[in-house]
């Protein structure tokens, strides 16, 4: 799939001599959502701020669809739409007004059936002729929407888009970001929701400290790091764990009535029916059996850990 944005070496110093990106090396492909992780202050809006001409980088460059960033502002900035964190709307506008203003200042020509298609898609065009100040949150978050695809852009980058909305709202978001994605549309979103990246990203990259951690594919890192544990639960608690099972590396938990044996999701070697079958030769019974895949947010939260 060609890349849509290549982000080559791309690193930040601020004045007051913080380093919020170093050397980021990152290429965004035709299509596909893509959603950055990271803690606060990894770096995921400085990078998205640089990608959108927003902010200078200090190294490094930014091609969007082959145009660079900065030799060739217009062409690159007509292609992306931007939702930001922050809700920053004209209060006193309507929505039909802000949402047209918003195409104006790309110098698209006035458009009322696209404008119309954009309200009705995010089911404002009831709300058109209302204030911004008069909608509630959820409800300008989709303004805010609206506004970054007035100029048609074929890339959307959603900086935290289902902050502060509820649970419903997040999954008419979903929704959204799935029927742009099909489309043709391009969409990077950040989130602090890692279901959220779970449920809608094809890839993931993880931002840590203003480095680029991992990119990867969703399921292949899911094959990857993901981790299975399985649990035997026992009918009398042991002191420890029996000799003969040394090798098994088992853990002993919930007051000695617990066996947990961690294993690597992709080792073909490992044969569960193997363990159990060492557990009833060292005379151990059993009551119950449970195993658990580890989630995204599990592989998240080792890969962005400070080392002890």
């Amino acid at each position: 799939m060609p890349h849509i944005i290549q982000v080559d070496r791309l690193s930040k110093t601020y004045a007051s001599g913080f380093q919020a990106l170093k050397s980021v090396q990152l290429d965004i492909r035709r299509g596909e959502i893509l959603a950055l992780l990271g803690p606060n202050g990894a770096g995921k809006t400085t990078l998205i701020s640089i990608i959108c001409g927003i902010v200078t980088a200090s190294e490094g460059s930014v091609r969007v669809d082959g145009h660079d960033n900065v030799k060739d502002y217009r062409a690159a900035r007509d292609l992306v739409g931007l939702v930001p964190q922050e809700l920053t709307t004209d209060a006193f506008e309507t929505v039909w007004d802000t949402v047209s203003f918003s195409r104006g200042l790309f110098g698209k020509k006035a458009s009322p059936a696209y404008i119309e298609k954009v309200l009705k898609d995010l089911s404002l065009w009831d709300k058109k002729d209302n204030k911004i100040m008069a909608l509630s949150g959820g409800m300008k978050r989709r303004v805010m929407i609206a506004k970054a695809l007035s100029h048609e852009p074929q890339i959307l980058f959603l900086d935290e888009p289902t902050a502060g909305v509820d649970v419903n709202l997040r999954r008419d978001m979903w929704n959204l970001v799935r029927q742009l994605q099909k489309s043709g549309v391009t969409i990077i979103l950040t989130t602090h929701y890692i279901e959220e990246a779970q449920e809608m990203a094809d890839r993931i990259g993880v931002i840590n400290k203003g480095e680029m951690v991992l990119v990867e594919d969703k399921d292949e890192l899911m094959r990857k790091l993901g981790k299975k544990q399985l649990t035997v639960q026992l009918l009398q608690p042991l002191a420890q764990v029996p000799p003969e099972l040394a090798g098994y590396a088992l853990t002993l938990a919930g007051e000695g009535k617990e066996l947990t044996y961690a294993y690597d999701s992709q080792d073909d070697n490992v044969d569960a029916g193997e363990l159990l079958a060492a557990l009833q030769q060292a005379g151990l019974k059993f009551k119950d059996i449970q195993t658990r895949q580890s989630s995204l947010e599990d592989i998240f939260v080792n890969l962005v850990k400070d080392p002890a």
